[in-house]
């Protein structure tokens, strides 16, 4: 299978930068894993991601989820002469975390000329399904 990449040489050391002062920083998610055709990253189940249950925060999953799509489709599109911006999310929050690292996947579903749509699923520490979530993404001429 041939990379759905842009940057052919592109490595998930390339793509840690991304989430220096954005939310994804602010909430301890990481890059991990860049393949042909996924982008991984983790993110603690901490005071940061939990809501007063004690659980997993619907809205951080979300925010796990948009960034791995987001960050995805920017990584298919020429930089110079496109952008990508989240236009709409959904998720179904399938399973309670109260603590450790979850770990969300993303994969594209469709790549197109001027939108994108991407799934993600967030899964806790013993490989259970937590969240999954579908991103649709504009892609939009870059006027900079």
């Amino acid at each position: 299978m041939s990379s759905i990449w842009f940057q052919k040489t592109l490595k998930v050391a390339d793509i840690q930068p991304l989430g220096k002062n954005t939310m994804g920083e602010h909430l301890g998610m990481v890059f991990t894993e860049l393949g042909d055709d996924y982008l991984k990253a983790t993110m603690p189940v901490d005071h940061r991601t939990k809501q007063p249950y004690g659980l997993l925060h619907g809205g951080a999953s979300v925010a796990l989820a948009e960034t791995l799509g987001s960050v995805g489709a920017a990584l298919t599109i020429d930089p110079l002469k496109a952008i990508c911006v989240g236009q709409e999310i959904n998720a179904n929050h399938l399973r309670g975390v109260r603590e450790g690292l979850v770990t969300g996947i993303a994969k594209p579903v469709h790549i197109g000329a001027s939108s994108q749509v991407w799934e993600i699923k967030i899964y806790d520490g013993r490989e259970k399904l937590v969240c999954i979530s579908r991103l649709t993404v504009a892609v939009l001429k870059n006027r900079s």
